[in-house]
């Protein structure tokens, strides 16, 4: 199953975030890398690192991300999993988590769960 990673400047966003998914897709493996180490605003190498080797698998993880910096440090982190199927996805970040991990739940593929992410920014909430 494709593991995602919620990237959020802050904790209690990324674990909503997670929360909110595990309520729609209860199996899927997602991971939130929230703030800094110190529960302050910010985005986190570690963190990140540590989120995507959590969910990882041979069928990859897609990263979600909430603006900025979190955009850059994940960007950094990826550089170093040289060999590894991580790739960031630009959506909005709620909308993309239950798309994600919904798709990934019912057993969709890394470049199909992609694909249908690239749409929803376009979806209309009304």
């Amino acid at each position: 199953m494709v593991g995602i990673v919620i990237v959020s400047h802050s904790e209690d966003l990324a674990k909503s975030v997670v929360g909110l998914t595990a309520m729609m897709a209860p199996d899927a493996k997602i991971a939130p890398a929230g703030g800094l180490e110190d529960g302050s605003f910010g985005t986190s190498f570690e963190k990140i690192q540590t989120a995507i080797q959590s969910v990882y698998s041979d069928d990859g993880v897609l990263v979600l991300m909430d603006m900025g910096s979190a955009v850059m440090t994940t960007e950094m982190v990826i550089e170093t999993m040289e060999g590894m199927k991580v790739a960031m996805v630009d959506c909005p970040l709620v909308e993309g988590a239950v798309v994600a991990t919904i798709d990934a739940a019912g057993g969709m593929d890394f470049d199909s769960i992609r694909q249908a992410l690239s749409s929803v920014a376009a979806s209309n909430k009304f």
